[in-house]
């Protein structure tokens, strides 16, 4: 079977395109015309070029949860691979996502691993997926193994949109803050202000700062602008090298709060990556390697580095992890119980939703301090507005008095 691109012209005359399975082009035809479609035009579409395509696309985190879990329970109801695939690929929610299942069903057709086929679209499936594939796969249970993956998957996305949620209304509230000062300052201000110039008094100094930065406004934000975006495409530029990264994670974990933030987000995905990986059969050394992927924090994913060199040596992972000062104390104990025990892969996952519980509370604590430190910026800001109106004013009654 391969895959073939076409073009085709419906009942009504509506051109459609898409991705059709086939042992030839004119089967390819056949079935289109079977279809009710009139074909238009038909090539046939490679693994490996249909993987360039999609490139800079990929599955989002809840159609790969969904798609995930789909094919564990497909799997475990005693399909075949190939069956499982064509399931998905019919009930596909999005082109993209028929693309790109169309396009792992040929390259598995063509002889490769289920790994390896998912690897050809990293965008979509990142390289610990694929490795906890190739574990399930190895040790025949690769259902089990993705039920595992699509659980992890999903409290990862629920982490993640709660923590979305959750900063919603402060950054809503910060952005019309803004635009209401920013409005205040370019209309509202030149216009009061207008009537103080005119009566040729000495403006007090708030009042004449407050003019300065109207004026500066006004004429300077096309230069804001650009200066804006010359900081930010040199900054991603500054971020792409290896050294200055590493500084700035350095600096970030040395932070009070958001150090001790960073810090609970990475292990927490380290560790829930590690647990489903040495649980789907995954050797130690290679799910250290593909659990050090998901770490963000460079200066973390260069401990984590250290710590494979000093488990190949012979070292207990408990003191490997121990070593660099870098993991939180709870997952270093967590993971000495669980070697002497012989349940790493619970105390790791244990530790994960430890840290993930811990990394909530610093979320709450922090929204809420947040909420009334906005309140009383923005209320400072325009205090200060209202007074550098309000000064001159008071000295023009003085005067009439």
């Amino acid at each position: 079977m391969e895959a073939f691109d076409y073009k085709a012209l419906d009942a009504s005359g509506k051109t459609v395109s898409g991705i059709i399975q086939a042992e030839s082009a004119r089967q390819a035809r056949s079935q289109l015309r079977g279809r009710g479609l009139l074909p238009a035009q038909i090539e046939r579409v490679r693994a490996r070029e249909r993987a360039s395509q999609v490139w800079a696309r990929g599955l989002s985190a809840a159609e790969l949860s969904m798609v995930t879990r789909q094919l564990a329970t497909l799997l475990g109801s005693g399909l075949t691979l190939e069956q499982a695939l064509n399931a998905l690929m019919e009930e596909a929610n999005t082109p993209l996502t028929r693309e790109i299942l169309t396009g792992v069903k040929t390259e598995i057709t063509a002889g490769s691993s289920l790994a390896v086929a998912l690897g050809s679209y990293p965008k979509s499936f990142p390289d610990f997926y694929c490795a906890l594939v190739h574990g399930g796969a190895e040790s025949g249970a690769l259902p089990i193994v993705l039920q595992h993956l699509a659980d992890y998957l999903d409290k990862r996305q629920a982490l993640r949109q709660k923590t979305s949620l959750a900063l919603l209304y402060p950054v809503l509230v910060s952005v019309v803050a803004l635009a209401i000062v920013t409005g205040l300052l370019v209309y509202v201000v030149p216009q009061v202000v207008q009537v103080f110039t005119q009566s040729r008094q000495e403006l007090p100094l708030l009042t004449r700062g407050l003019i300065a930065l109207s004026d500066f406004l006004r004429a300077g934000w096309p230069y804001l602008l650009a200066g804006a975006g010359a900081i930010t495409v040199f900054a991603r530029m500054a971020l792409k090298k290896p050294l200055i990264r590493l500084r700035l994670d350095a600096w970030l974990l040395q932070l009070p709060w958001l150090g001790s933030l960073t810090r609970s987000i990475n292990t927490a995905r380290f560790s829930s990556t590690l647990a489903i990986l040495l649980d789907g059969g995954v050797p130690m050394l290679a799910a250290l390697r593909s659990s050090a992927r998901v770490i963000t924090n460079q200066v973390m994913s260069v401990a984590v580095a250290g710590v494979i060199i000093r488990v190949q040596e012979g070292t207990s992972l408990a003191r490997a992890l121990g070593e660099p000062g870098i993991f939180p104390p709870l997952l270093i104990h967590m993971v000495a119980s669980g070697e002497a025990s012989g349940k790493l892969e619970q105390m790791l996952q244990r530790a994960a939703e430890l840290e993930t519980q811990a990394l909530e509370r610093r979320l709450a604590v922090f929204l809420t301090l947040l909420e009334p430190v906005m309140i009383l910026v923005m209320g400072g800001v325009v205090l200060m507005i209202v007074l550098a109106i309000l000064l001159p004013i008071m000295e023009i009654n003085q005067l009439v008095v």
